[in-house]
C-alpha cells in the first residue's frame, strides 16, 4: 500500500508562529503510513530540526506551489492574496465561507485551478461540533490582551506591540504583575459573551488565574442574550470579551449610539472581539471597522468628545500568543481526522467538508454571474 503524502506549508501571516502539525502529531502520522513534508520556517514555534528528528522530510520555505498536484497542502491561516489558480487540495482556515471580505476572489482561485478546499473551521463531528479548534487559547489570550490594554489605558498610554509568551504560566505572571502595578485586578469587572463555549471558557480561565473574583466575571451565553440586544450591562463592566460563534444575523450587542448615550457614566474601557467578525455583514459589535494586529493591538472607538476612552482589540490569530501549547492541542484534536485522509472520499468528516466547499464554490459562481 502506498504511503499518504501530506505537505506542511509555512505560515506567511506576520507574527503567526503556530503550526497545523507538530513534531508529536507528525511522528504519529509517519508511523501510520504518511510521508510528511515540512517547509523550512524560521517563524514557526517548532524548529525545523524538531521535525527532522522524527522523520519528516524538510523542503524549501514556501515551495508548496511546486509540490506534486496530488499532495494535500496543510496550513493554518489564509494564503497570500493572489490571482494565481490553486491546483492542490488545501486544508486550512480560508475565512471565505461566511462571505467575508474577498470571499469570491479566494474561491475563484480554486475554481480556476481545479483545486479543492477543506476548511478547518468546518470539519465537524457527527454532532456538528468542530473536530479541532483554537477556541480555548483564543479566549485565554484575548482576555490577557484585554487586561493589558486596560492597564495601558489606565496609565494614559496605548497598548504597545504584543509578542508570544513562552507558556501559559509566563503569560499569567506578566498580566498579574502589570495589573498589580496599577493596583487593579480584584476590583475589575468583566463580561464574557459566549462563556459556555471553548473560547469563553478560555477567557474565564485567564481572568480567574489573574485574580479576578468569580463574582466579578459575568458569564453570559444564549440564556442571557435571548431578550436581544443592545445590552446596557456591557457598559457597566471594565472589559467586554466577545467569544460567540456567529452563524446568522443577530441583534447588536453594543452600538456606537448606546456607547455615546451612556456619556461619562460608562465604565466599559476595552472590548476584545475574539470572534473577530470584523468584515462580516452581521457583526454584532459595529463600533469598529478594521482588524488589529500584534504590532498595533488596539483601535480607538470614535466616542463623543468628553466621553471616556474606549478601545477594541480585534486580532484574528490571538492563540499565537501561546503558539506551542495552542498548536499541540489543536493538532492533537485534528489527528484522528487526518488519519482518515487516505480514505477521505469515504470518511464523513471529509465528504461533508468537500460537499460544503462545492456548495460555496457554486455560490461564488452565481454571484459572479449576477454581477
Amino acid at each position: 500500500m502506498s504511503r499518504q503524502p501530506l505537505w506542511l506549508r509555512c505560515e506567511t501571516k506576520e507574527f503567526e508562529r503556530r503550526s497545523a502539525l507538530t513534531p508529536t502529531t507528525s511522528k504519529k502520522l509517519i508511523d501510520a503510513g504518511f510521508d510528511i513534508y515540512v517547509e523550512r520556517d524560521k517563524q514557526r514555534i517548532f524548529d525545523d530540526e524538531e521535525f527532522e528528528k522524527i522523520g519528516a522530510k524538510l523542503v524549501e520555505n514556501n515551495s508548496w506551489p511546486i509540490a506534486p498536484i496530488d499532495v494535500p497542502i496543510i496550513g493554518l491561516k489564509e494564503l497570500q492574496v493572489s490571482n494565481e489558480p490553486l491546483q492542490h487540495t488545501h486544508v486550512q482556515f480560508a475565512h471565505c465561507y461566511k462571505r467575508q471580505a474577498g470571499w469570491k476572489d479566494i474561491l475563484a482561485r480554486f475554481d480556476a485551478g481545479g483545486g479543492s478546499l477543506y476548511d478547518l473551521e468546518f470539519l465537524t463531528d457527527e454532532n456538528g461540533r468542530r473536530v479541532a479548534a483554537f477556541g480555548f487559547h483564543a479566549g485565554f489570550a484575548g482576555a490577557a490582551a484585554g487586561a493589558l490594554a486596560l492597564v495601558a489605558q489606565r496609565e494614559g498610554k496605548t497598548l504597545g506591540g504584543l509578542t508570544p509568551y513562552l507558556n501559559e504560566d509566563a503569560m499569567v505572571a506578566d498580566v498579574k504583575a502589570k495589573l498589580a502595578s496599577i493596583k487593579e485586578g480584584k476590583g475589575l469587572t468583566v463580561l464574557v459573551m459566549g462563556a459556555l463555549g471553548r473560547c469563553g471558557r478560555g477567557a474565564v480561565d485567564l481572568f480567574r488565574k489573574i485574580g479576578i473574583p468569580d463574582g466579578s466575571i459575568l458569564k453570559w451565553d444564549m440564556a442571557e442574550t435571548a431578550k436581544g440586544g443592545p445590552f446596557s450591562e456591557i457598559l457597566d463592566v471594565d472589559i467586554f470579551i466577545n467569544c460567540i460563534y456567529l452563524s446568522s444575523k443577530i441583534p447588536h450587542f453594543i452600538t456606537l449610539d448606546t456607547i455615546n448615550d451612556a456619556g461619562a457614566s460608562r465604565r466599559l474601557s476595552v472590548i476584545v472581539d475574539v470572534s473577530c467578525d470584523t468584515t462580516n455583514p452581521f457583526n454584532p459589535i459595529p463600533v469598529y471597522t478594521v482588524n488589529t494586529t500584534f504590532s498595533s493591538p488596539t483601535v480607538p472607538v470614535a466616542v463623543n468628545e468628553g466621553n471616556p476612552a474606549l478601545s477594541v482589540i480585534s486580532i484574528d490569530h490571538l492563540p499565537t500568543l501561546l503558539p506551542r501549547e495552542a498548536s499541540e492541542q489543536f493538532s492533537s484534536d485534528l489527528l484522528p481526522s487526518l488519519l482518515q485522509l487516505p480514505h477521505r472520499h469515504n470518511a464523513r468528516v471529509w465528504t461533508e467538508a468537500e460537499a460544503l466547499f462545492k456548495q460555496k464554490l457554486q455560490d461564488a459562481r452565481d454571484e459572479r454571474v449576477e454581477a
